[in-house]
């Protein structure tokens, strides 16, 4: 790495924008480190930050659009000579043709924090004709993120990033594959949706007896399910790396990235944020929603005593997970906290503001509300987290942990909600 370091020093962004377009040209060459030490170099003052974006994001732009050209001009004539001594075919091409042009552009942004995929990802595209400006709009945002994370990442994590480095990588690489993964399940699903739709639904209406259908509310059940799995799924991996002690170099990242970002000017407006994890907010909000229902809800008392059931189960259910895991939490001005995993106030964020927001918007069809309130939602409990991150009450791992299990909760009381709404008697369905 003295080698890489040197160069760097000397040709500075001549060789980030030759070092990039050659690896996304298939050169194994170390895209992700000399874009880290990059950031190094930036946080150092030996190369400026935004021409270094500038640079690296040209080099990969112009290294995917040269594949792509090659893959376009010389990948079918290829395939048809000489494919079949791989089993690749022209059949089997015009198979992954037609895939490629329903599904495959959604990878593009993803497969850069992939190694090996990124790689081949522009000569694939060209050799199945994927459309250029639909291979632009997807290839080219996916670029300029993964260059400016990564540079960015090295800017921040400073003297520290080689430290780092390793376990930086490991957290990219299972970003990448689980959004590979959950980008081929979303195909798998809509290539079977009929068929899936029609076991989900011969399931729940197994337990819905009293109806043929789940109406207008399918897709909410359906939704609340998938998205209940997926926080399970996280709930046990927590639970897995809190048992083998895996949590110590996770916590260490995120708490630097935290407090490089946010310094100490930043101390008072944490103290505002902190209190977006109290009553300060959640008492108007609850007083909010139960009024909404009174006055717009059909099902008032099934939706008013869910609401009380949620709040409260939350309480309690926070307070049992913190007294099982039992974990000392960090030491701040000499005095260490206990039973810190899970938060108490991500989750309790997660779980007043989220299933509030829920009960208010359940019968609002206006998506222009929907979507501001549901992204306020997600940046309240955001800054709830980091704010506890900051003060140094909460390691990360603690802050995780209260989302996803917050999320689990809230997860399964709208299922179980909308359940209960469909077994009431049939003059009171609300559709």
């Amino acid at each position: 790495m003295d080698i890489l370091t040197t160069w760097l020093e000397q040709y500075g962004y001549g060789l980030i924008f030759i070092a990039l377009f050659l690896e996304m040209l298939a050169l194994p060459l170390p895209g992700e480190m000399m874009m880290s030490y990059t950031g190094l170099f930036v946080f150092e003052g030996k190369l400026n930050w935004l021409l270094s974006m500038i640079s690296a994001g040209a080099g990969v732009s112009a290294g995917i659009t040269l594949s792509y050209w090659i893959g376009y001009r010389f990948g079918q004539p290829l395939v048809t000579r000489y494919g079949h001594r791989i089993h690749m075919g022209e059949e089997q091409l015009a198979r992954m043709t037609v895939w490629f042009e329903k599904y495959g552009n959604k990878l593009l942004f993803i497969v850069y924090f992939i190694p090996g995929v990124r790689h081949i990802t522009g000569y694939f595209c060209g050799v199945t004709r994927m459309p250029f400006r639909k291979y632009a709009i997807y290839a080219y945002p996916g670029a300029i993120f993964w260059v400016s994370l990564f540079i960015s990442l090295g800017r921040v994590l400073g003297p520290k990033w080689e430290m780092y480095h390793k376990t930086v990588n490991h957290y990219m690489l299972i970003f990448g594959i689980a959004s590979a993964v959950m980008t081929l399940v979303v195909y798998v699903f809509q290539k079977n949706k009929q068929r899936v739709l029609a076991s989900l639904m011969t399931l729940l209406t197994k337990g819905v007896q009293h109806f043929n259908s789940l109406g207008k509310v399918r897709f909410l059940v359906l939704a609340s399910f998938a998205v209940f799995v997926m926080f399970v799924s996280l709930m046990l991996g927590l639970i897995q790396d809190f048992l083998a002690q895996e949590f110590n170099q996770f916590d260490e990242v995120a708490s630097y990235v935290v407090l490089s970002i946010f310094g100490p000017g930043w101390h008072d407006t944490m103290s505002l944020f902190a209190k977006l994890g109290s009553l300060y907010l959640y008492g108007p909000l609850i007083v909010i929603t139960a009024l909404w229902i009174a006055f717009k809800g059909r099902e008032k008392l099934l939706e008013l005593s869910f609401l009380l059931w949620v709040m409260i189960g939350g309480e309690l259910l926070d307070e049992g997970l913190r007294v099982l895991f039992h974990r000392p939490g960090p030491v701040a001005a000499g005095f260490q906290f206990m039973n810190t995993f899970p938060s108490e106030e991500t989750l309790t964020s997660i779980t007043v503001c989220g299933f509030s927001a829920f009960l208010l918007l359940r019968h609002y069809n206006k998506r222009f509300i929907r979507i501001p309130v549901i992204l306020a939602v997600i940046l309240i409990c955001l800054l709830v987290g980091i704010s506890r991150i900051y003060f140094n009450v909460q390691f990360p791992s603690d802050v995780v942990a209260g989302y996803v299990f917050g999320g689990v909760w809230i997860s399964l009381n709208v299922i179980l909600l909308e359940v209960l709404r469909k077994l009431q008697p049939r003059e009171a369905i609300d559709t």
